[in-house]
């Protein structure tokens, strides 16, 4: 076989399908019948300088695919197939990728550099490997520019791939050396420059020790400083991208370099070249984020045991920041509108003055409004579009006070402009910074409100015209009107100020879904997503024409499952018409069934509803099912008991949502929609929960299964037991020993990250609202005897909880609801074991004390609980 991989390599890359089919054949069998030997015959071909470049680079893709994969749990199993290889081959893999850095084959050393790195960050956490770093710095030394070149990428993968833990302070500290020495002016190889400048922005997460010792920190500056000049563009875009992680990274070390880092990056942003510029600018909206976080952290109220203090460079900045960042508003592209995720100087200085005015709030008006004033009437559209964008970039951040006179005076002139201006982009960015307007200066917060009676038909009047313009107009139009009925969400049962207009507005958003061109710029999309908010937010005396929607769309769904034989582009475009057709008919029918009135016009169509939701389940596609599951579960809360007659019908389709591991969002809504079933259900649910539970059991056994769908999983065994009662004992063996274990876990899991800790939480929280469910639903029933067993574990799990002193609010409220629900259900039996419990005196003295109602509530109850459990 070793003989043919060259031959194998090249048809895999054929253009004939079936050579190619047959070749990845072949390749897989040589995989499964002898990792070994396959691993060795890629490293092999990667390393022969005399094979063809294609047959190499291909061979390194592959050898990297056997190392990592995005799927967890496949990831896993590589990573063990590889831990679990003789140590031999291994060295000899190792050694021909080694061997490789000193190609002359660019694109064999790059694949290399990527396929070493994956296996130091499998072998470097486990103390293999040690001489790796030791061997690559001595290839530094090399003098072919090309070795050294490769190597410092691949100390920039390594330091990517692997946790600084996993490399200690010596080998850093040689690391950092390199690297910085190969960033240096005097070295002679561009690219050298360029992989050193790379590996430093990757390596910066190892360099704590380095960047708190001044004379280290001011060497790398200087040599990064330096490195934004250098003649080759790619070096200078690399160097700025430094200078963005670096800022986000060491923040607060950043106070001596600052004037400095201004004048460097103002140079880059009027002079250099775009992507340079670009990067330029991302170092002022990197420096806002941090600025923003800290001072939301704090509220603004800084003391001595702050973590980070906030220095205040936007602040400091503005007189010569907001002037360079309205200058890049001038250098517009002529189709930037037309382009789905353009991006240029123009939007990444507007979005950066966005940030600027979040960070500094009222600051930021006086500086911007002169520009606005002078260029708005001007006759090139570029300057009236660069107004209007400025204007609408800085309305979020300062104060309503600071910005509602101004925008009274503006706002007329926008709606006449986005009507009566000849260019595209003007009306485009209008329409978007109208939509700004609506967003955060228009609702009930507002003391004096910018929509009044009288200016409200005419704002509603420009819109809807505005929706007929080009697709990139009227999608903003849409995005405008979206935020305008937002605003009257609190008018609840009152009349809205929409209401009088109510139907012009929905049959124009229906005539935008059937525009020709409503495929461009999202536009189809834009008008069902702001038809929903309409109806979500509208008052009750519109409800008839809500109602009147129902058959119109239900018949749009009906036709889009009749269409025959379609081409796979065609086929896709139907899905997303379902998929938003599927979720109009959510909040329509979440709105109608939140009044008794409207309920039962709603209740003439439920079963004509269902039927059309149950034969979308036939169309195979993830985000179709996530809105059908969505829109069934809004009708199960609405009819209640009633959906019991679909049971039968839906229970393969729920079931085969429990099943989808592969897109697992759709097997997460599905386990909600269990809990809906419950909520209506009650013990109609009976004759399923055995299917159901089996499922769910499956699923928290599962490692295919993405993490995030286990706390759910929980909480439905709450929900399960709250809706039959009694009945759930005979899950009880299978459930309990499962949340026990689980419960375990979560007390040992220290936070690594802020994403684990949120998840640990999120865990937590399943597992309590499962216990919770469960006790409440065997209250009063003559089985509560059979929870004593688990009653030590469950008050032993609190108890451990409130020791690890790192819950949340949320997690803090139902584990004082639960320890009510288990003194509330088994009563004086409990006494005993509830009296040794940590959780029933500081936890919940704890919590009577605290500031959120919402936990003191729970707490409360807990109490009086508890005392009848213990006095008894």
């Amino acid at each position: 076989m070793a003989m043919e991989i060259t031959q194998i390599l090249l048809n895999a890359q054929a253009v004939d399908g079936t050579v190619r089919n047959h070749a990845e054949q072949n390749l897989k069998q040589f995989q499964d019948q002898n990792l070994p030997g396959f691993l060795l015959s890629l490293s092999g071909e990667l390393a022969n300088n005399d094979k063809p470049v294609d047959s190499r680079k291909l061979a390194g893709l592959i050898l990297k695919n056997t190392l990592d994969a995005k799927d967890q749990h496949r990831k896993f199993e590589l990573v063990q197939g590889w831990l679990s290889l003789d140590a031999a081959v291994k060295a000899q893999i190792k050694g021909c990728l080694l061997q490789t850095l000193s190609s002359h084959v660019l694109d064999a050393r790059s694949t290399a550099s990527q396929v070493i790195a994956k296996i130091a960050s499998i072998e470097l956490p486990h103390k293999q490997w040690p001489e790796l770093i030791g061997s690559l710095l001595s290839n530094i030394h090399q003098l072919p520019a090309h070795v050294k070149q490769a190597t410092l990428e691949t100390l920039g993968y390594i330091c990517e791939e692997v946790s600084p833990d996993a490399i200690d302070q010596d080998q850093v500290n040689k690391i950092l050396t390199a690297v910085v020495q190969g960033m240096n002016s005097s070295e002679a190889s561009n690219d050298v420059r360029l992989a050193a400048t790379r590996a430093l922005d990757n390596a910066l997460g190892f360099a704590q020790a380095n960047f708190s010792n001044d004379m280290e920190r001011d060497y790398v500056m200087r040599v990064v400083c330096e490195a934004t000049l250098s003649v080759d563009v790619k070096i200078r875009q690399a160097a700025f991208e430094c200078l963005v992680s670096i800022s986000s990274t060491y923040y607060e070390k950043l106070s001596s370099y600052i004037q400095d880092i201004f004048n460097i990056t103002s140079k880059a942003v009027r002079e250099d070249e775009e992507p340079v510029a670009l990067q330029a600018i991302e170092f002022w909206s990197s420096i806002c984020d941090e600025e923003i976080d800290i001072l939301d952290e704090y509220g603004g109220e800084f003391t001595a045991d702050s973590d980070i203090p906030c220095f205040y460079f936007i602040k400091q900045a503005l007189p010569a920041l907001v002037p360079l960042l309205l200058e890049t508003l001038l250098k517009q592209e002529d189709d930037q509108d037309q382009d789905e995720g353009a991006w240029n100087l123009a939007m990444a200085g507007g979005t950066c003055l966005g940030l600027v005015a979040r960070t500094v709030g009222d600051d930021i008006v006086p500086l911007v409004m002169p520009f606005i004033e002078e260029n708005i009437t001007k006759p090139d559209w570029r300057q009236r579009e660069a107004a209007t964008y400025a204007f609408g970039s800085i309305l979020e951040g300062p104060s309503p006070d600071k910005l509602i006179s101004i925008v009274n005076i503006a706002l007329n002139f926008m709606l006449t402009a986005l009507m009566k201006d000849p260019n595209n982009h003007v009306k485009d960015t209008t329409a978007w910074t109208l939509g700004r307007i609506f967003e955060f200066l228009h609702g009930s917060i507002l003391d004096s409100p910018i929509i009044t009676p009288e200016n409200c038909q005419q704002i509603l009047m420009v819109l809807l015209q505005s929706m007929k313009d080009v697709p990139n107009v009227a999608e903003k139009a849409c995005g405008a009107l979206y935020f305008l009925a937002q605003g009257y969400e609190d008018a609840g049962s009152s009349a809205s100020p929409l209401s009088p207009f109510f139907q012009d507005i929905i049959q124009a958003l229906l005539t935008v879904t059937h525009r020709e061109d409503a495929g461009e710029s999202r536009l189809r999309t834009a008008a069902y997503e702001t038809l929903n908010e309409v109806v979500r937010c509208s008052s009750d005396e519109t409800a008839p024409t809500v109602a009147q929607l129902v058959p119109v769309l239900m018949q749009e769904l009906h036709q889009t499952l009749e269409a025959q034989k379609l081409s796979s582009e065609e086929r896709e475009k139907q899905s997303d018409l379902q998929g938003l057709l599927c979720g109009c008919l959510q909040i329509i029918i979440q709105k109608l069934s939140s009044s008794e009135a409207t309920k039962f016009i709603l209740m003439q169509f439920a079963d004509q509803a269902m039927g059309l939701f149950l034969r979308v389940f036939a169309c195979r596609n993830a985000t179709v099912h996530e809105e059908a599951m969505l829109a069934i579960s809004a009708l199960a809360y609405a009819t209640g008991s009633g959906f019991e007659k679909y049971m039968q019908e839906f229970y393969p389709y729920l079931e085969m949502g429990l099943q989808n591991y592969e897109e697992y969002q759709v097997c997460s809504i599905t386990v909600g929609v269990v809990g809906d079933l419950c909520r209506a259900l009650d013990d109609k649910i009976l004759p399923f929960c055995d299917g159901i539970m089996t499922q769910l059991l499956k699923d928290l056994s599962s490692s295919q299964l993405h993490r995030s769908v286990k706390p759910p999983i929980f909480s439905c065994f709450g929900d399960i037991a709250l809706a039959i009662g009694g009945n759930f004992e005979k899950y009880l063996m299978y459930a309990m020993p499962m949340l026990q274990s689980a419960a375990e876990l979560s007390v040992h899991a220290s936070g690594v990250d802020d994403e684990m800790v949120e998840y640990t939480n999120q865990l937590r929280n399943g597992i309590l609202e499962a216990y919770s469910g469960i006790f409440q639903g065997f209250k009063n029933s003559p089985k509560t005897q059979l929870l004593m067993p688990y009653a030590p574990h469950i008050l032993q799990f609190l108890d451990s909880l409130y020791m690890e002193k790192d819950m949340d609010d949320a997690v803090s409220k139902t584990a004082i609801g639960v320890l009510g629900d288990l003194a509330d259900t088994l009563g004086s039996n409990a006494g005993p074991l509830i009296n040794q419990s940590v959780s029933s005196k500081d936890f919940l003295d704890e919590c009577l004390s605290s500031d959120d109602h919402l936990i003191k509530e729970s707490a409360q109850w807990a109490k009086m609980a508890i005392s009848r459990a213990v006095s008894v």
